[in-house]
């Protein structure tokens, strides 16, 4: 039994069962006091750093599927720091309808709409971590990637029609 134990990652420092139990149950007490002294200012550094780590893997290893990651990106950056949706429209000067239309993919974001974003963003992380202002574009460009190539079957066939290759070799 021992040895089954160590292949599964149980800790050979306890006697018992109880015991670990007993240690486990102190160590999630500690965490949940420690988590009520958190202030609401350090949940939100501490949300906006995850989010940057996300992106950053996504970036670093593209997925390509239907999922929107643009705009589910962008639904966690305004609501780790926003109650309401609209505030975040009001402070980069677009309507709620526009910011709405764009996190539910019924119109793009123009490049008014990312500028704003981009410095609005350089102002949420500052303090926080570094966030490189190219990071919505490259979220948002690599999502049009990846769906242009899962929509291929659709588009190629219609542009086939259209391309032809010629071209004449040089004599040497």
């Amino acid at each position: 039994m021992q040895d089954e134990d160590a292949e599964f990652g149980v800790d050979s420092r306890y006697a018992s069962y109880q015991a670990q139990k007993a240690d486990g149950q102190k160590l999630m007490e500690a965490r949940l006091e420690r988590m009520k002294n958190v202030s609401e200012e350090d949940v939100k550094r501490a949300r906006l750093m995850q989010l940057k780590l996300q992106i950053e893997d996504y970036l670093e290893k593209p997925t390509c599927s239907k999922q929107n990651f643009f705009t589910n990106f962008l639904s966690s950056y305004i609501d780790t720091i926003y109650t309401k949706r609209s505030s975040f429209a009001n402070d980069i000067d677009i309507t709620p309808v526009r910011l709405s239309q764009v996190l539910n993919n019924h119109r793009e974001p123009h490049e008014e709409f990312m500028l704003r974003l981009m410095v609005h963003s350089e102002k949420a992380f500052q303090g926080v971590c570094d966030f490189p202002q190219k990071t919505w574009y490259q979220v948002y460009y690599q999502e049009k990637i990846c769906d242009t190539l899962l929509r291929e079957d659709e588009w190629k066939p219609r542009a086939e029609k259209h391309v032809k290759l010629r071209y004449d070799k040089k004599k040497k």
